[in-house]
């Protein structure tokens, strides 16, 4: 019988969570001083980074939450969708 892997081993790096904490802390504080678009396209290009290293890192990526694939899309996605409403909708600065 095989055991599942529940140790922090087979997950992301907490270093590179801790970034990604403080990246969306930045774009936290940036909106709240009214800078939304800013903070919008933060959060846009930390999540294509991030789709994209767990891309081309693969399993040896810090960045992991399920599949290669379905990291990489959701980011990738999630990074695309963000700037397509900036398009659609123009918010603050």
């Amino acid at each position: 019988m095989s055991h599942p892997y529940v140790s922090e081993d087979h997950e992301g790096k907490p270093w590179f969570e801790w970034i990604i904490a403080i990246v969306v802390f930045v774009a936290t504080v940036l909106a709240f001083l009214g800078y939304t678009k800013t903070a919008t396209v933060v959060i846009a290009v930390a999540a294509i980074v991030t789709g994209l290293i767990r891309l081309v890192l693969r399993e040896r990526s810090p960045w992991k939450v399920r599949s290669v694939s379905f990291d990489a899309f959701i980011g990738i996605s999630l990074g695309v969708g963000l700037f397509i409403l900036l398009g659609l909708l123009p918010v603050g600065l």
